[in-house]
């Protein structure tokens, strides 16, 4: 039969005989895996499968493009709710800071979704659910049907604090908003952990976050991402490299994104280009918001949008930088550049998490204009510097970073 898929429908298929059924929810629809959320999300799907889970996926989507996507999770699942977020529920997020729940909490609030849930809990014998990101948590505590045993709330990363950090570098009335839903998300944090009995965190370092605040009334574990090295590999033969190129991939309209392009467009490359005037940074990714366009302007920055591939342009550079000063959690950039041989630049931020050792398998910089400029200089002047880094970070990706390893918690957390 040909697929049809309407938006917002259920397709379900018949009950296994195994007992393992399982009901996700994420806030973003998990494919494809071209941003950090849903890479992860997407390869946890991938191993619950091979867990032998039958899956109920529950996800949302603020653009109905996402629909088309459907077909792709459809072999992984045993039903699939794809719930439409309206662009109005934006400005209905504010009454977050009336409500006191939180503007990410009003916003991925949707009743259609609900049904969905309440109705998986109801006709499913459902042993265990798993939801990605705190506002999915809502769904639970919402739900009118059983409550599972096993429950796992993959936070991701600590987002109170990423609201926090927004706070601090944002203008008032911004920095009075981020710095309320920074308090708010923080109390639904510990509410959402205390219905869900067990919390992840991308790393131990953004766990650590967690647990001074939540003392004995959950368990709080690092759970990292992982790269498919099959996928990301070493350029192959016949690929032309520009040596004196730097690259920086990522979404172009997320704000850590953002600020780290401006900051070493603005304030690092100049520095770069007084040595090295053939020297060019090329930002790859979808969605440039008009600051990072801006930026096309200076001599030497190319900016892509977004691109089929983003393995040739990290194959051509000579150096890939991180050069992040407000992440959160481990950097998937920063695992793909280094799969794919590359030598890496990073801020002591987006090494959060990456278990790598320093000046061998990737480089970092302070959050210093000077300071990240040697640092690039250096690899960008010395071909044989660079080569022996990225071998390094090849290796160190292939025996410690495949999804299987890295994921295999899940399985204890849930079975």
């Amino acid at each position: 039969m040909p697929h049809v898929f309407s938006p917002g429908a259920l397709h379900a298929r018949s009950h296994g005989d195994d007992g393992k059924e399982i009901l996700v929810l994420c806030h973003r629809v998990p494919y494809p895996p071209d941003k950090g959320d849903k890479i992860r999300s997407y390869h946890i799907l991938q191993q619950l499968k091979q867990w032998g889970w039958r899956i109920h996926l529950g996800t949302l989507t603020d653009n109905p493009r996402d629909t088309a996507y459907i077909e792709a999770l459809e072999p992984l699942c045993a039903s699939i709710k794809v719930a439409c977020i309206p662009p109005w529920r934006k400005f209905m997020s504010f009454l977050g800071l009336f409500r006191r729940t939180s503007l990410s909490i009003e916003y991925f609030r949707n009743r259609e979704l609900q049904k969905f849930v309440d109705s998986v809990l109801a006709n499913y014998d459902i042993k265990a659910v798993f939801a990605v990101c705190s506002p999915m948590a809502e769904y639970m505590r919402m739900t009118t049907g059983p409550m599972p045993k096993r429950m796992v709330l993959d936070l991701m990363d600590v987002d109170s604090e990423k609201w926090r950090s927004y706070a601090a570098k944002a203008r008032w009335p911004m920095s009075w908003i981020y710095g309320l839903e920074s308090k708010l998300l923080a109390k639904y944090e510990e509410l959402a952990g205390t219905l869900f009995g067990d919390v992840t965190l991308v790393s131990e370092s953004e766990a650590s976050l967690l647990h001074p605040r939540v003392g004995t009334r959950f368990s709080v574990h690092g759970i990292s991402n992982g790269v498919d090295t099959q996928y990301f590999s070493v350029a192959p033969d016949g690929v032309e490299s520009a040596p004196y190129s730097i690259v920086f991939c990522g979404v172009m309209d997320y704000a850590p994104n953002v600020d780290a392009v401006c900051w070493f467009a603005e304030e690092v490359f100049a520095l770069v280009r007084e040595r090295l005037p053939l020297a060019e940074f090329w930002i790859v990714g979808s969605n440039p918001n008009a600051r990072v366009k801006a930026l096309e302007a200076r001599p030497g920055v190319r900016v892509t949008g977004a691109v089929d591939d983003v393995r040739p342009h990290v194959w051509a550079a000579g150096v890939s930088v991180a050069p992040l000063r407000l992440a959160r959690g481990v950097q998937n950039k920063v695992l793909e550049a280094m799969a794919m041989g590359k030598a890496v630049i990073v801020t002591p931020q987006a090494l959060e998490g990456i278990e790598a050792e320093p000046d061998v398998d990737l480089a970092v910089a302070p959050e210093d204009p000077a300071a990240f400029a040697g640092t690039v200089l250096s690899y960008l002047e010395d071909v044989e510097k660079c080569r022996r880094m990225g071998r390094n970070a090849r290796i160190r990706m292939e025996r410690q970073y495949s999804w299987e390893a890295q994921l295999a918690p899940f399985r204890g957390l849930l079975e």
